[in-house]
């Protein structure tokens, strides 16, 4: 117990220390010699604290705390992401299970999924012109959701196409409705190549709202970074880049998390109507078994 704990704190704090301990003396070296308009880690700090140990303080618009910085483009994130997946799961079920459909629409994904963020955004600005204020947020939101689609798109695809085809036959012997079918047979099987899209959305997603939040001047990091890029102030350039940083590192963490417990997670509710039926076994059948 003692040597898994052990080993537990070296490669979850000791050996990333080392690893970010060599990166801010590269970075001092770095500002002494190569770059001298680069603040040094001393510097950086001096000039940014007021943001970090502060970091839910609003003095105006974009000068806020980076928490609250944080925070504004973490709840429009989620938003574009929840769109990506409602967008992404379906078509990623429908190129997995349609060949007809693959064949008319794989091509035009093909083409789509590479397109940058900087071009679909000023696309998202001339569709939501009729918004008025709400412009760049609906921009935002739309640039988020067509760039972080595809990897679900992708992976889904080929999770329902990986399926054993001895699943599906054993589901038509059973003569199983479309919803227990879907529920029952395609998303379990599917469901690990699946997480790996949903994983890599987010990351996308986390990605395109930087660049958007820069292009519309929305208050958020990206917004942050780029006013402080046109002011010249270079360490709360460096403020940014480590919580964009940061905060990645945080979602995929949080991710890996869930999509490690995400079988237990779909089948609480079987194993709640089983400990319903135990308890009381005269349920009626649709809640001891299920909604078809």
């Amino acid at each position: 117990m003692k040597l898994k704990l052990k080993k537990m704190l070296l490669d979850s704090f000791v050996l990333p220390g080392l690893g970010i301990g060599a990166m801010v003396v590269l970075w001092a070296i770095v500002s002494s010699t190569l770059a001298k308009e680069l603040p040094s880690p001393l510097k950086t700090w001096e000039e940014s604290k007021l943001y970090i140990l502060h970091p839910f303080t609003k003095r105006g618009e974009m000068d806020q705390g980076i928490g609250l910085f944080t925070w504004l483009s973490l709840t429009l994130v989620v938003k574009g992401y929840v769109l990506a997946l409602l967008m992404g799961t379906p078509l990623g079920f429908l190129l997995g299970v349609s060949k007809t459909f693959a064949k008319i629409f794989d091509p035009l994904f093909q083409i789509l999924r590479p397109v940058s963020p900087l071009a679909w955004l000023p696309l998202g600005l001339v569709l939501f012109a009729s918004a008025g204020k709400n412009i760049s947020t609906f921009a935002a939101l739309f640039t988020i959701a067509v760039c972080a689609m595809w990897p679900t798109v992708l992976n889904t695809a080929a999770g329902v196409r990986a399926i054993p085809q001895d699943y599906l036959n054993v589901a038509k012997v059973l003569k199983l409705s479309f919803t227990k079918r879907l529920f029952r047979v395609l998303i379990p099987a599917a469901l690990p190549q699946m997480f790996t899209g949903f994983r890599l959305s987010l990351g996308i997603a986390w990605l395109v709202i930087v660049a958007a939040e820069m292009l519309t001047g929305r208050p958020g990091v990206g917004g942050f970074l780029w006013q402080e890029y046109n002011s010249l102030i270079y360490s709360h350039i460096i403020l940014c880049i480590i919580t964009i940083g940061v905060v990645g590192f945080a979602l995929d963490r949080l991710m890996n998390l869930v999509e490690k417990h995400i079988h237990a997670i779909m089948a609480f509710p079987a194993t709640v109507r089983r400990m319903l039926t135990r308890t009381s076994p005269n349920l009626p059948p649709e809640v001891a078994h299920g909604v078809s």
